[in-house]
């Protein structure tokens, strides 16, 4: 793996569907209190990718996990 493809953010970076390379975080917009919009940007073909995240820190997941579901006993 090389420097430029090692990512310490916790957000994952696509790889571009036209040329495989690892496309660079352009914009972030949060929508709502748990998700957000992200526009990635291909540096090598310019090509622009969005995606809608949810953030699994505020989402129903993270409350179902910690309410029923318990550590096994």
């Amino acid at each position: 793996m090389s420097a430029f493809e090692y990512s310490p953010s916790p957000i994952e970076r696509p790889r571009c569907p036209r040329c495989r390379t690892r496309m660079l975080l352009a914009r972030r917009i949060q929508i709502s209190s748990t998700s957000e919009k992200r526009t990635f940007d291909c540096p090598k073909c310019t090509f622009i990718q969005t995606q809608i995240s949810d953030d699994p820190l505020k989402s129903d997941a993270l409350r179902w996990l910690s309410g029923e579901l318990g550590r096994p006993v």
